[in-house]
């Protein structure tokens, strides 16, 4: 994750000011979906989760390359403010995005196992997972971490498993950290019609 950051960090002005880097809504829509299946920082994670756990591993990869995705998209809600103009346009495009990445995998894996696979479906399934058990619990509202988690190691089969829910609850505080830190890194070209 930190690559993607220090890609995008501001540069110091002559004043000592961090100046942001202007992008276009498209180039900031392909670096967060970029970033969103980017494998880097997910094969950190599972490295140093201990051997000696039991962990269905393939579970715990798949499921954090979900939360990932979906991590990133609701990072995009909660730190672009609603009256950002660009918000709904880069979100749409986002998921536009992902769509097609979601298709690729569906179709590769058609192809390669013979079994249909909606991927992108996958994705709005556990989206509603995740979404229902936060609107469970609205005292949780400003710290989601704590119910994602727990809800993380549930969809891996591992409830109530420490391990399963600590990686859960990292993967989805390192990634909304590094959207809300590259957020803050760049700005979209406001375009000017004539």
């Amino acid at each position: 994750m930190n690559q993607f950051v220090h890609e995008f960090n501001a540069k110091e002005d002559l004043m000592g000011q961090k100046k942001k880097k202007t992008i276009s809504v498209q180039k900031m829509a392909g670096d967060l979906s970029s970033f969103a299946i980017d494998r880097t920082d997910l094969k950190e994670l599972l490295a140093i989760i201990p051997v000696d756990v039991n962990l269905n591993m393939t579970t715990i990869e798949y499921e954090l390359q979900l939360l990932k995705i979906l991590s990133v998209g609701w990072a995009l809600s909660f730190f672009m403010p609603q009256t950002d103009r660009n918000r709904s346009l880069l979100t749409q495009i986002f998921w536009e995005n992902i769509r097609e990445i979601s298709n690729n995998i569906s179709t590769l894996t058609q192809t390669t196992t013979g079994k249909s696979l909606d991927y992108f479906e996958i994705l709005k399934e556990r989206l509603n997972t995740y979404l229902n058990a936060l609107q469970k619990n609205p005292e949780t509202s400003q710290n989601p971490a704590v119910i994602i988690g727990p809800v993380f190691a549930s969809a891996c089969y591992s409830e109530n498993n420490p391990t399963a829910i600590l990686f859960g609850t990292k993967m989805f505080t390192l990634t909304i950290g590094a959207v809300k830190e590259y957020l803050n890194a760049v700005k979209i070209d406001d375009i000017k019609l004539n």
